[in-house]
């Protein structure tokens, strides 16, 4: 009878002790669930009761100051719930000087619901839709969002959780270099994005933000890439933007991009490669024939400094280089042209240098020549076993390193430079080549890049016999003579 006295006495202390324990805890949780179900039920009377198109000025003065722009909303604009409160706006515009910045045809915004309860609108997060982004960069080197110096010195604090867009169209317009970009169905999800308040503020300098970009197809003057990703990290004016990948020439192409904005003047390096890519698909934005066919490798590595593009390419140092093997040129017996250059009035060298300028580089150099050209023999067809072709740039212009071919029977060099800030070929001479590295005909291309200039060929040593003799006999019709070698590089004589 004791123990049972005993036992009951103890039952009714764990009792007290566990409602004790548990009393906080309910506490908490009906606290909790009162303020979720407060929240829930102010969430749905704003949904049931309120007109919400008699907020939409009201909205648009908040995503106005926001963004230091001016956001209109055209279309209807609708609440949701679940998770938190979304906001619903069709065809929103948003506006800096009376210019389109964006449009999207419909955003959503997340708003934070707590604030709601002291009449603060809060927005965390912005979802474009159909979104169409315009970035210009006008003749004094201002963007289109920036504000102008008679507006207010302060652009306003930005911390957003999350930007998203959804089949996205990017431009870019630079109206004094008059470049254009243009990136289709693209779609971003931006994370933590945030804006420091700051007084007369660069922007690069004080924003920052992770994400992720990928866009089906992009063009650049001409110039286009697809199946577009690469992931992005900005902080203290230092952006990342690597891993990069696309899709350029039928090969899958890789690099990254550091851009320094920390300083007065922004500095940036690139690294490059396209391994593997067809030169067939090259060309084909030259001209619609078939012209040559193989696979080539192209890297390059560039550091740049300014605030424009001319700036920029003063500035620019680094290597760029082009590699191939067993290449296929169609139409053209380059051996036999050789052979029979007497003749062939009609043949240059400087056709058979293009492919020395072939890939990304290539579109910049070869912009305003005749590739055409290449096809005028119409018969035959040539091999090029082995094609290099190495740059060093300082301060713009490109000096060639080690730039040669060989096809079955000859060998082809190239020297000179390409100046890239002011669009020129400086001297570039394309040389057929001897077992000494000396040049037999050589003939050079000057002027733009847009209108170049070739000189008629330069035939070396010429003696009263006949020029298919010279060729291929070269110096040993002056035995004992010396030559200017022409080529040193690792283009090897034939055997």
């Amino acid at each position: 009878m004791q123990i049972l006295t005993l036992i009951a006495r103890c039952t009714m202390r764990c009792r007290r002790l566990c409602y004790l324990s548990w009393r906080p805890v309910k506490i908490i949780l009906i606290t909790v669930g009162s303020l979720i179900g407060l929240v829930g039920i102010v969430a749905v009377a704003v949904i049931l009761f309120v007109d919400a198109n008699t907020y939409k000025s009201r909205l648009e003065a908040t995503a106005s100051g926001a963004l230091g722009m001016d956001v209109t909303i055209d279309g209807r604009l609708g609440f949701g719930f679940f998770p938190g409160l979304r906001v619903t706006l069709d065809n929103a515009h948003i506006r800096n000087r009376g210019m389109d910045v964006a449009f999207a045809k419909q955003a959503r915004l997340g708003i934070d619901l707590l604030p709601l309860l002291h009449k603060e609108i809060r927005i965390r997060s912005i979802t474009l839709q159909h979104a169409r982004i315009s970035i210009e960069r006008e003749p004094d080197g201002k963007f289109n969002f920036e504000k102008p110096e008679s507006a207010s010195a302060t652009l306003p604090a930005l911390d957003l959780t999350n930007i998203s867009l959804v089949d996205a169209t990017l431009l870019y317009t630079d109206k004094k270099s008059g470049d254009l970009f243009e990136a289709s169905n693209c779609s971003l999800d931006a994370q933590h994005v945030r804006l420091l308040r700051e007084e007369h503020p660069d922007i690069m300098q004080h924003l920052s933000f992770t994400a992720k970009l990928a866009c089906g197809e992009a063009r650049r003057n001409g110039f286009v890439v697809s199946d577009l990703k690469f992931s992005a990290n900005a902080t203290q004016g230092i952006i990342d933007l690597k891993p990069i990948s696309m899709r350029l020439f039928g090969a899958q192409g890789s690099g990254s991009i550091h851009a320094d904005f920390s300083s007065a003047v922004p500095l940036y390096h690139i690294d490059y490669s396209l391994p593997q890519f067809h030169i067939e698909e090259f060309f084909k934005t030259r001209v619609p024939q078939k012209i040559a066919a193989g696979l080539m490798d192209f890297t390059a590595n560039l550091s740049m400094r300014g605030d424009t593009l001319k700036e920029m390419r003063q500035t620019m140092n680094g290597q760029i280089a082009l590699r191939g093997e067993n290449l296929t040129v169609n139409d053209t017996d380059l051996d036999e042209a050789f052979a029979r250059f007497e003749s062939s009035q009609h043949f240059n060298l400087v056709d058979v240098g293009a492919f020395f300028f072939a890939g990304p580089v290539g579109l910049v150099v070869t912009k305003g020549y005749d590739f055409a050209s290449l096809l005028q023999e119409s018969t035959g067809h040539s091999r090029i076993n082995n094609l290099v072709s190495d740059w060093k740039i300082a301060h713009g212009v490109a000096r060639a390193q080690d730039v040669a071919m060989a096809t079955d029977k000859n060998r082809i060099a190239l020297q000179g430079n390409l100046d890239f800030v002011n669009e020129r070929f400086d001297d570039v001479t394309v040389a057929l080549i001897d077992a000494k590295g000396c040049a037999k005909v050589k003939q050079t291309i000057r002027g733009s890049f847009q209108k170049p200039e070739v000189a008629k060929p330069s035939i070396l040593k010429s003696l009263a016999g006949p020029v298919l003799d010279l060729l291929s006999k070269g110096t040993n019709l002056l035995p004992g003579a010396e030559c200017e070698v022409f080529y040193i590089g690792s283009v090897a004589p034939l055997k």
